[in-house]
């Protein structure tokens, strides 16, 4: 079983943008596609995913059309824009840089002081 791991600030849009450059999805799938790709490990609540949603359609970094989901229900499909995939990469690239120095001050030793 996987242990979950809360969500740290800033990383939800991140989330988001990446699930979606996979492909088009409504929210509910957003969430299940976040779980999917994160093994389990990350959970995002719905009370925050649809602010988040909004926020990043008012962003145009994303862009949404109504459809029927898998069970014959009308779902708004979220997809990502260019302005979108161009955010996806700066944060992508700054969360590597940000990911890489904490994984070598925590690798760090007394010794090497």
């Amino acid at each position: 079983m996987t242990k979950q791991a809360d969500l740290l600030p800033g990383t939800l849009d991140l989330l988001i943008l990446k699930s979606v450059s996979l492909g088009a999805l409504h929210g509910y799938g957003i969430l299940l596609r976040i779980q999917q790709i994160s093994g389990g490990a990350l959970l995002v609540e719905q009370g925050a995913l649809y602010p988040a949603l909004y926020r990043l359609e008012e962003q145009d970094l994303l862009a949404s059309e109504w459809g029927v989901s898998d069970n014959n229900r009308r779902a708004k499909y979220y997809s990502i824009t260019r302005a979108g995939e161009k955010r996806l990469r700066q944060e992508t690239e700054s969360w590597n840089r940000v990911a890489s120095a904490m994984s070598t001050v925590l690798r760090a030793t007394a010794e090497e002081i």
